[in-house]
């Protein structure tokens, strides 16, 4: 009989873990890079070695269409919040503009991930960068993180070169102190170091767990470390115009472009290669060693974070999203931002350089334009979802999400109650759907029943199944294009569907209406700001216009 009762009691508790284990609920590990291109990684066609962001790809799901708001600040605030930007009162950037959609930074109305994650009972971590208000009161620990290292503002160098005269120390917030990059100090590495210090502390508590993972790498300045520059040395000599039809190649291999997608043509703006002189190559090559140097640490650390969540046992009921907040930024040099003042070689501490517009083109391949516009290469990201048991291994599909469905999501997952009224304050709807149909392979894309939007500094698109009417300010003339076929935005197919782009049109006046959109002619400020992240031609319209 006492035998019955152990095998009894063996079976029950085997039964009551397995129970427990199921409806635990999941990790959320949330990871974003900046101004890094849609084909930047291996998965996604590139040379660059990214093993560990290939391999939560292989043993999870792509999507081919995923999309941000085409810049920094604008695109955090839709992360955080759900919300379209306007909606969360950064409509334009991280500067006030004097009205409640571009006031600069968070507004209460618009919850936090972090605020809605640590009421349903989540431990809430965030290491790097912030840029959604430069005051104290919209701090990430103001907003719902437990736990926040990194920086406030939009940039920052990756050593401490304050000795070199001409650029600041690197002034980083640690639970709301200052405090500063010590010499000898890599800030991808320091982001990664307090961001496993947060997770292994949190391991104390018996509370899931949600890390806010956002590297500052690649955004200018080009700096990084001298082991990771060196692997790279040589590989870019034979130039991009090679080098984006290699890119191609591999698109067409991993499946990332279909064979009937027609790409971007060569951007004119962009010299060919054979035409430089030997120095112009050199000077050109090592930027692009040094940009693929920042990934690969990236990749390094994400790595890291891995063998972490191995090593407190789970990395089985972790959910990690990897995504760029922007496409690869355009523009030239003296042409669109101030020149360059570097102190030091390309790579060094003394380094104030940046991609700039000729690699750019490579890393948004098949892709048309850059960061800050809303044609696809401007607002298109790789997107990868890992979650063991759940995913499907090595999915691929059109996925079509959104910034805005990732808090549906991760509420979702986590059995999360969005509030009606936070702190007292009416909250926000949430304006995007869930992706866990499409994550659990019940659904091949979002299935949203409405367009998606954009709108930033005059710059608008609107995206409604196959159809996609854009605009770049100072222009109000829609252009169309039929994404399905040609997703490199070839052939403006506008004035052969009239009645497509007046109703898209129409949704996005009800649209802008709806979320506090204000026309930019009204509202730009008098002296705009210099944004290193648009092609030659439209930063001289956007001079031009103001």
């Amino acid at each position: 009989m006492k035998k019955f009762f152990f095998s009894l009691a063996v079976v029950l508790t085997a039964m009551s873990l397995a129970v427990a284990q199921k409806s635990a609920k999941p990790n959320i590990i949330l990871i974003m890079v900046d101004d890094m291109g849609y084909s930047d990684i291996g998965s996604y066609g590139s040379e660059i070695q990214t093993p560990n962001l290939d391999k939560l790809a292989n043993e999870g799901i792509r999507f081919r269409e995923f999309y941000n708001n085409s810049i920094c600040a604008p695109t955090r605030a839709s992360l955080m919040t759900g919300q379209y930007q306007h909606k969360a009162g950064v409509g334009y950037f991280d500067v006030n503009l004097g009205l409640p959609a571009y006031q600069g930074y968070l507004n209460k109305e618009s919850l936090t991930l972090a605020e809605v994650l640590k009421q349903n009972g989540y431990s809430t971590l965030m290491s790097g960068k912030w840029h959604l208000g430069q005051d104290s009161l919209a701090w990430p620990n103001q907003r719902g993180f437990e736990q926040f290292y990194g920086f406030v503002s939009g940039a920052s160098n990756y050593f401490d070169i304050g000795k070199y005269g001409q650029a600041p120390p690197v002034v980083l917030i640690k639970n709301n102190k200052k405090l500063k990059l010590k010499e000898g100090e890599y800030l991808t590495n320091t982001i990664t170091d307090n961001a496993i210090e947060f997770l292994k502390d949190q391991n104390k508590t018996n509370k899931p767990f949600f890390l806010y993972l956002a590297f500052n790498a690649p955004h200018w300045p080009l700096q990084a470390l001298p082991e990771d520059i060196e692997k790279y040395k040589g590989k870019y000599d034979i130039g991009w115009d090679s080098l984006r039809v290699q890119r191609l190649a591999r698109q067409k291999e991993l499946g990332i472009l279909q064979p009937t997608q027609k790409i971007a043509e060569r951007d004119p703006e962009v010299p060919l290669w054979d035409n430089l002189t030997y120095d112009q190559k050199q000077l050109w090559k090592a930027k692009m060693e040094v940009y693929a140097a920042m990934l690969d640490r990236v990749d390094q650390s994400i790595g890291r974070v891995l063998n972490t969540l191995k090593e407190l046992k789970k990395d089985d009921n972790t959910l990690i999203i990897f995504i760029s907040d922007n496409g690869a930024q355009g523009g030239f040099a003296g042409i669109g931002r101030k020149p360059q003042r570097n102190t030091g070689p390309i790579g060094s501490p003394g380094s104030y350089d940046y991609q700039e517009q000729n690699w750019a083109y490579v890393s948004n391949t098949p892709l048309r334009q850059y960061k800050n516009n809303m044609h696809e290469g401007g607002i298109s990201s790789p997107f990868i979802a890992w979650l063991p048991k759940q995913i499907k291994a090595g999915s691929l599909v059109k996925g079509t999400g959104h910034l805005i469905d990732l808090a549906p999501t991760f509420y979702e997952l986590a059995g999360a109650k969005y509030p009606a009224t936070y702190n007292g304050v009416t909250a926000n709807q949430l304006a995007g759907k869930s992706l866990v149909p499409v994550l659990t392979g019940k659904a091949s894309e979002v299935n949203r029943g409405e367009p998606l939007f954009w709108e930033r500094a005059g710059n608008r698109a609107v995206h409604k199944g196959k159809w996609k009417i854009v605009s770049t300010f100072p222009a109000y003339q829609w252009e169309l294009y039929d994404l399905e076929s040609d997703r490199g935005e070839t052939k403006n197919v506008a004035a052969q569907n009239p009645q497509i782009v007046n109703e898209l049109s129409a949704d996005y006046v009800k649209w802008a209406e709806k979320t506090g959109v204000v026309d930019y002619d009204k509202i730009k400020p008098a002296q705009p700001m210099v944004i290193p992240g648009q092609s030659s031609s439209s930063a001289q319209a956007q001079r031009t216009a103001q």
